[in-house]
């Protein structure tokens, strides 16, 4: 997924879609892009335990088909030794930990983290439910659309999950602000056929792409 940094004329070109995509609709749309959704130094530490704790045993009977042996101070010394440097290295090494995590446990703190944003951006506050969060998550290499009961009532997911390929598409080949202006465009193509502006309408949330 992008690797480089979203530039302050990125920010005014997300900036302006979001302007451009809300003016044609009652709809809000909030934009949030995370570097990472946790810091995964204990699911990597559990997981790299067991891996070394698996590799240990092959070692130890390996050792025993060729009749050798070692004393069990030492060989607990050893287990020691490898458990306090794995995790010295995934303490200092951040960016190791998450290839020791499943892809299901990085995209479950992807979507707990997209839900968090909705819920502390008050994307769900507007006045006729009709907040989207458009969400990336950078080291799990996901992106969700998150939208509010009014909207979701009437669009299905495929739509959604449309958008979000779109999203991953652009941000695979490092071109993540691209990939948002398009996203905003086509959920606010959604919003305007569902929810077309009206006299008196409101600028319910803050229009720019948020970096956390």
């Amino acid at each position: 997924m992008a690797t480089r940094p979203i530039s302050p004329q990125d920010h005014d070109r997300i900036a302006a879609a979001i302007r451009a995509a809300e003016a044609r609709t009652d709809g809000e749309i909030y934009c949030v892009v995370a570097n990472a959704s946790d810091g995964y130094f204990f699911p990597a530490a559990f997981l790299a335990t067991l891996g070394m704790l698996a590799a240990s045993l092959a070692v130890a009977y390996g050792l025993e088909a060729w009749w050798l042996t070692i004393r069990l101070p030492h060989f607990v010394l050893a287990e020691l030794l490898a458990l306090a440097s794995v995790l010295a290295l995934l303490w200092l090494w951040p960016s190791l930990r998450i290839h020791f995590v499943p892809r299901r446990l990085r995209y479950q703190a992807a979507h707990a983290n997209a839900m968090k944003q909705f819920l502390a951006r008050n994307v769900h506050r507007t006045q006729a439910r009709t907040g989207v969060l458009i969400f990336v998550s950078i080291a799990e290499r996901y992106a969700e659309v998150v939208a509010d009961s009014g909207i979701d009532a009437k669009v299905g997911q495929h739509v959604w999950d449309g958008v979000v390929r779109d999203l991953t598409r652009h941000a695979g080949d490092d071109r993540l602000a691209d990939g948002f202006v398009k996203a905003i465009e086509s959920v606010g193509a959604v919003l305007a056929e569902h929810f077309p502006v009206t006299a008196g309408d409101a600028n319910e949330l803050d229009d720019h792409l948020v970096e956390i």
